[in-house]
């Protein structure tokens, strides 16, 4: 109790970003999130995409941020299919 379940990870670049997306398995990609399964965006191109490049970056949106939206699956689950995406965005 008292914590969200939205997580925002900086991956540095939007290859790493999107990497990291295409090598998820279990959580899937939306443009809008908050729901009972896990869900990720990539910022810059969805939700904030209305924005300048400069607006983005005083607010904290780099190309290399994702925002996660953990769920309700078996996190030993999650955490393999997140693990497993970090691992691909490495070096990109």
């Amino acid at each position: 109790t008292g914590f969200g379940t939205m997580i925002a990870l900086d991956l540095g670049t939007r290859d790493a970003a999107w990497a990291f997306l295409d090598a998820l398995e279990i959580v899937d990609i939306s443009n809008n999130i908050g729901d009972a399964k896990s869900l990720a965006t990539h910022p810059t191109t969805t939700t904030h995409r209305s924005m300048t490049e400069e607006a983005r970056l005083e607010v904290g949106v780099t190309p290399g941020v994702i925002r996660l939206s953990v769920g309700l699956e078996d996190i030993a689950d999650l955490s393999r299919d997140v693990a497993r995406a970090l691992d691909a965005a490495k070096g990109k």
